[in-house]
């Protein structure tokens, strides 16, 4: 694994070399000094995160601001990749996520996510009898976000503004419903994929608190999820309110908060399935080095099915090329 890794460092910096080295003209020399041969841009921090639904944010709610989206010019940006844990009392969340910028406009992202469905089907079994067949469900998102509004444009202190869809497929909610006679469709479920459109605001204030940079961001979302789609989807788009806080405490260590509404588009089973409540959560985001991210945050994540998830711990890496 070392000796690859030094392989392909070895070839990026040899591309970078490449690309960097003045065009002789007609008549002309190319230039042999090092010191007139245009310097490479040093690699920005790797920051945002990525959310567990694979796009550039916090743990739950996205930030504006593209994942490595490369110095001015570039047409292809670093891809980044992510592994996220979240362990509340009974169940879990394990996801994994890619995301690529292009034309420093445009991220692209892909998260596949499981959710452990802790105890439920032996509170299933046990109140009416059935067998769900399963011990979590998979939720793959497909997400595409365009940057519309850079920041500070037109010489005007402008936030940034990202507009994006996330396309969520459910594997897993249909047994589910099936295996329990119609259920879940008894209290709205509809389908088992969909997409959500979200717009999101981020402004960015240098030195607003101690000298350390401030930043906030508040988004609009329009979905027909359940639970983020680990429960399925509706039938009816809602509006929803999601923001965050994060304010770099040191250079390498930045707090965070976020806020991320819940429209509970679906009826109520007793206990096994309770009427969904809002998110929050607070962290903390390491930056190691100029590739990798390390966080530990805490939420409140409320009714999840047939629980009541006070708290939930989670950890995330963070890596970029």
């Amino acid at each position: 694994m070392k000796s690859s890794r030094l392989v392909i460092a070895a070839v990026i910096a040899a591309t970078q070399l490449f690309v960097n080295q003045p065009v002789a003209r007609a008549g002309e020399t190319a230039a042999s000094s090092p010191s007139e041969a245009t310097p490479v841009p040093e690699k920005a921090p790797p920051l945002p995160l990525h959310t567990i639904e694979g796009v550039g944010g916090l743990v739950i709610t996205p930030v504006a601001y593209l994942v490595d989206p490369g110095p001015e010019g570039t047409w292809f940006g670093r891809p980044s990749f992510s592994a996220t844990y979240v362990s509340a009392h009974q169940q879990n969340v394990s996801s994994f996520d890619v995301t690529e910028t292009l034309f420093r406009r445009v991220e692209l992202g892909f998260a596949a996510s499981r959710f452990g469905l802790g105890d439920l089907p032996t509170a299933v079994e046990k109140a009416v009898g059935a067998d769900i067949g399963r011990s979590d469900v998979w939720l793959y998102n497909l997400n595409a976000r365009v940057l519309a509004l850079p920041e500070n444009s037109f010489n005007l202190p402008t936030p940034s503004v990202t507009l994006g869809v996330q396309g969520k497929i459910n594997d897993g909610i249909g047994t589910i419903d099936h295996n329990t006679g119609g259920a879940l469709t008894k209290i709205g479920l509809r389908h088992t994929a969909s997409a959500d459109f979200v717009g999101t605001a981020t402004k960015m204030f240098p030195n607003v608190i101690a000298g350390h940079p401030f930043l906030i961001s508040a988004g609009l979302r329009l979905s027909e999820a359940d639970q983020l789609g680990y429960v399925g989807f509706g039938d009816t788009y809602r509006p929803s309110f999601e923001g965050n806080a994060a304010y770099a405490v040191l250079p390498w260590a930045w707090l965070a908060f976020e806020y991320r509404q819940k429209r509970n588009p679906y009826g109520h089973i007793g206990d096994l399935v309770r009427p969904e409540q809002d998110w929050f959560t607070t962290g903390v985001a390491f930056i190691l080095n100029n590739h990798t991210t390390g966080t530990v945050g805490y939420g409140h994540l409320g009714n999840v099915l047939n629980r009541v998830e006070d708290y939930g711990w989670a950890l995330s890496a963070k890596y970029e090329f």
